[in-house]
């Protein structure tokens, strides 16, 4: 199946994503800044997106303002429920706040996921054959891949980021991390039977979970 233009500007629109996880773990590092610092900015972040959400759910003007910005980058289901944009301002938030003492865990978790996530969309969209549910095996693939390439590859090279890892993600921690986040972004995590959790939330917070729990062990 052809990717859609819609898919295509919506996940390039989350790669402007990647601030969150590069400004909760560099801008620490900048004199004057401290983490709590990032977590209030975060904080205010979420309210304001969640305010702009609320306004487009209730005033017909900014939803006719909002569907002129962003209308060909939302999923139909979005009209009536919050954006993943949201959820993940959400997850960067709490990942901000579970890892303050790590926040190379937080930038994994948050990566890893925003690109993971992309390649499963734009891989299962345009070559998927395979059907897991709504999505694909090759999505899937692509995802459990790139991830594990950017754990053992790419990772090292980002500045900073492994000093407290000794340089290097441990090969077996970069397995489970990178199956993890594709185990739950193919299979959300569910709540109850009917109710089940956006993976743009609850997606790095796991990755993150694993990373923090496993990495002692290796």
């Amino acid at each position: 199946m052809p990717l859609s233009k819609q898919e295509i500007n919506r996940k390039l629109f989350h790669l402007f994503a990647l601030i969150l996880p590069a400004g909760i773990f560099y801008l620490p590092k900048i004199r004057g800044i401290s983490d709590l610092m990032v977590i209030i900015i975060l904080a205010f972040l979420l309210l304001g997106i969640l305010i702009i959400e609320i306004l487009r759910f209730n005033a017909p003007k900014a939803q006719k303002i909002f569907q002129s910005c962003f209308a060909s980058m939302l999923r139909q289901e979005e009209d009536k429920k919050l954006t993943g944009s949201s959820y993940y301002i959400a997850s960067a938030l709490i990942c901000a706040v579970l890892f303050r003492d790590a926040p190379h865990i937080s930038f994994m978790a948050l990566t890893l996921f925003i690109l993971g996530d992309a390649i499963a969309a734009l891989v299962g969209q345009s070559m998927g054959k395979i059907r897991i549910g709504p999505k694909s095996l090759e999505g899937s693939l692509a995802c459990f891949t790139l991830c594990l390439i950017m754990c053992v590859a790419v990772s090292p090279h980002v500045p900073l980021l492994l000093d407290s890892w000794g340089g290097t993600v441990p090969l077996p921690l970069a397995f489970i991390t990178a199956f993890a986040i594709t185990l739950f972004e193919l299979i959300p995590l569910r709540l109850t039977r009917h109710v089940s959790l956006n993976d743009n939330l609850s997606v790095p917070v796991i990755a993150g979970l694993v990373m923090d729990a496993l990495y002692p062990l290796f």
